[in-house]
């Protein structure tokens, strides 16, 4: 089932299991059955403690559970976890063996405190590469906590749970019957939904710190390079993102960033933030600023208001807030939003294939997009406003010789229909003769750019008619003090390559700043 250089890494990996453990397999006479029985036979064989049982009774065929013996712990793969899941396999197999995880003291303790009874059920796809961090955080969980069940469920295996349940988006997440939540979700963010206590003790304690020399708001690209730049200045260097690793999470090839040859979103986000976290810069993630309030005085500190009532305060301030995907803003969009409505393909393509489903755009994201799905959906139709694709030739080129794509120019999007569960169809108006069309479709990607973080700013310092922030050749802003860098401003040629240089001359603009303060 694995391949020889996969056998050598997991049977590397496994020599770390020092607490005996099973895999109860619960299978039938599908071909999806003996894969499963060939890998996990095959991981068995790599550690003698662990043993392999197939009499599992599970409803989920196939499907398999790991487990101490002895213990209530249930974690359960519906599916085989490979792809972009196989590395949550890896852990979860560590994990239940004894090998500690790298996450805080505190935050374990957190999750073993937890009240009550959790079942998650988490929908997801081989292919999605947001996926890993929520199935890896509520796989760590079940392993941690007892009273916490998790069954991970390959959404293109079990078809018809993911029909009934109308899931049109992944990952989707399912707890005690009731849909939790979608989409990319970190192991904080799960618990924060949980512990409903945890936002006010953060709050107090993130508004007892010492003020920072520099405080970067945002952890993208941006703000990543600004604290490393920052750190090594030798200066107090502080980062309260959102989500740390910003739009790039989301993100699926990164082939154009000099020196490195080809990467994928999260591996990049994880490398920025093992880079920061090297100087010992605290992040403090899920943090969203509300408010700055200036310095009142020349050199005096100023604060950031945060959104669960904390504050932080700093000699400077680099805002680094980037920028999110563009809505169309017509009707049926925010209804259908996870109904049929969606931003990434390669998460949510698999989820449609067979189906006929649209995308909006006609830049490189769209065209990407549209010929990433033709190859999992019955046909793919794209709208663009404009009179002409937008994309590079070579992108235009291998759309077009595609036989199931449709290209509709000039038009615009006016109504994302559904029935009221689900959306069904798209109408859009052609510009040139103003007549009115409807297709009937299961679902429409969106890739229309994107819009800046930046509405909490205004009337607070200058913005752009478009809502970026203004921004001089050193990266100040209006006001003194604070500088900003990547999408959120108005540097043209929204590229991580660029955001990464812009954090970094920030970050010596604001030391610059501080080095001429009076003593």
């Amino acid at each position: 089932m694995l391949d020889q250089e996969l056998q050598s890494q997991l049977a590397a990996y496994l020599q770390r299991v020092t607490l005996p453990f099973e895999m109860v397999a619960s299978l039938d006479d599908s071909e999806a059955s003996g894969q499963m029985r060939d890998l996990l036979t095959q991981v068995a064989a790599m550690s003698p403690h662990i043993t392999l049982r197939t009499d599992g009774s599970d409803a989920r065929k196939p499907s398999f559970t790991l487990r101490r013996p002895g213990t209530a712990n249930s974690l359960r793969f519906a599916g085989l976890p490979l792809g972009h899941e196989f590395t949550s396999l890896v852990l979860a197999l560590l994990w239940t063996g004894g090998h500690p995880p790298k996450v805080e003291p505190a935050v374990l303790e957190q999750i073993s405190a937890l009240p009550g009874d959790y079942r998650f059920e988490i929908y997801m796809s081989l292919s999605c590469h947001n996926c890993p961090d929520v199935v890896q955080a509520l796989a760590l969980m079940a392993i941690t906590n007892p009273r916490i069940h998790a069954t991970v469920i390959d959404g293109a295996l079990y078809q018809a749970e993911v029909d009934a349940r109308q899931i049109m988006a992944v990952p989707t997440v399912y707890l005690n019957g009731q849909e939790f939540g979608s989409g990319r979700m970190t192991l904080e963010e799960i618990l924060g939904k949980l512990d409903t206590g945890a936002a006010a003790r953060e709050a107090a304690q993130l508004s007892n710190q010492a003020p920072f020399d520099v405080l970067i708001v945002g952890g993208g690209p941006a703000g990543a390079a600004a604290a490393v730049y920052a750190a090594r200045k030798g200066i107090r260097t502080g980062v309260a993102a959102e989500r740390f690793g910003g739009q790039v999470n989301d993100t699926l090839g990164i082939e154009n960033f000099v020196s490195v040859m080809e990467t994928d979103g999260p591996k990049f986000a994880a490398a920025l933030e093992a880079h920061v976290r090297a100087y010992d810069v605290p992040i403090m993630n899920l943090q969203r600023a509300e408010h700055i309030v200036p310095a009142a005085t020349p050199g005096g500190l100023i604060e950031v208001k945060l959104a669960n009532g904390g504050s932080l305060k700093s000699k400077t301030v680099i805002l680094s807030t980037g920028a999110r995907w563009r809505n169309v803003n017509v009707p049926g969009e925010a209804e259908y939003k996870n109904k049929g409505v969606a931003y990434c393909p390669h998460c949510d393509g698999p989820l449609f294939k067979g189906k006929r489903v649209g995308v909006i755009g006609g830049g490189n994201s769209g065209v990407e997009a549209a010929i990433d799905l033709a190859g999992i959906v019955e046909h793919v139709t794209l709208i663009e406003f404009d009179t002409q694709l937008r994309a590079d030739a070579v992108l235009v080129n291998k759309l077009k010789s595609l036989p199931n794509v449709t290209i509709h120019l000039n038009a615009q999007t006016t109504e994302i229909t559904g029935d009221g569960q689900k959306m069904n169809g798209l109408s859009f108006k052609d510009r040139a003769t103003g007549e009115l069309h409807h297709l009937d479709m299961a679902g429409v990607f969106v890739q229309i750019g994107l819009v800046p973080n930046t509405e909490w700013l205004k009337g607070t310092l200058e913005l752009s008619n478009r809502g970026e922030i203004v921004v001089d050749a050193k990266g100040a802003t209006s006001l003194p003090g604070v500088f900003a860098a990547g999408d959120a401003t108005t540097v043209p040629f929204k590229q991580i390559i660029i955001a990464t240089g812009d954090g970094a001359k920030a970050a010596l603009s604001a030391f610059d700043y501080l080095m001429r303060l009076p003593a």
